[in-house]
């Protein structure tokens, strides 16, 4: 294909699959079920974090989470008692367990209260065409707090190398524009042209047959050549081909 025809397919692949009704399968469905800006996005980045793995573990498992919260997740974690967080020991999803989680909610506390909120770290590192290198900030200050080694794991750096995928597919969800009802556009102080694809297997397979990546691993040199393909496509909201490579490759095994 030439590029134009490779964009005018894309494209529609786009409109495809960025729809609601992607949501009835997606992770993304569980932040959904918020209204409040801050539960918004805790739920985003907790389901985010333990997406890996099967869909519906996945979505069973976030949902889980959620009530474990008291489906109140920015309150859970301003006002929890010692108490409160005994009771999140049990959960698990895959290698992520109770210890991790117990973190992690420790650890949003403290960018909440002494960092302005999770948008506020993002936006305090972001770069004019990338969000990379504020995702590896943003790691130096999630880890700020005493903490195990063995949770460091579930946070990405792209300085080491890493796509951090689950990081782009949440900075998406909060940066993308609500217009058809999928991603939801409320981190005003960041743009869908500083977005990076999240890169998956699907993802990268399908970028491969498509010509838009060559590199055979999935890393942080794979996502750099994927975003300069994707934004000589649409420099202002390159990662909208998530929904194009993704769907491609998950529903149509393409």
């Amino acid at each position: 294909m030439t590029q134009s025809e490779l964009k005018e397919f894309l494209d529609e692949k786009v409109e495809q699959y960025n729809h609601p009704r992607f949501l009835e399968d997606d992770p993304l469905q569980v932040p959904h079920r918020f209204t409040k800006k801050e539960d918004i996005e805790i739920s985003g980045f907790l389901t985010a974090t333990i997406a890996w793995g099967n869909r519906k573990s996945i979505i069973n498992n976030a949902s889980k989470l959620m009530t474990l919260l008291d489906n109140a997740p920015h309150d859970f974690v301003m006002n929890h008692s010692d108490d409160d967080l005994e009771k999140l020991a049990p959960f698990v999803h895959r290698t992520f367990n109770g210890l991790d989680l117990h973190y992690f909610i420790k650890s949003l506390k403290n960018i909440y209260e002494n960092h302005g909120g999770l948008e506020t770290v993002f936006n305090k590192n972001q770069q004019k065409d990338s969000l990379q290198p504020a995702i590896s900030k943003f790691k130096e200050v999630f880890f700020e707090p005493p903490h195990l080694p063995r949770t460091t794991k579930h946070i990405s750096d792209p300085n080491k190398g890493s796509a951090a995928k689950r990081i782009n597919m949440f900075l998406r969800w909060m940066v993308r524009d609500n217009s058809t009802g999928v991603d939801f556009g409320i981190w005003k102080s960041l743009y869908p042209s500083q977005l990076s694809c999240p890169l998956d297997v699907h993802s990268g397979n399908v970028a491969r047959k498509l010509k838009l990546l060559k590199r055979k691993q999935n890393d942080a040199k794979a996502l750099l050549e994927l975003d300069k393909k994707l934004r000589k496509l649409d420099p202002t909201d390159p990662v909208k081909y998530d929904f194009a490579l993704f769907g491609l490759g998950v529903f149509e095994k393409f």
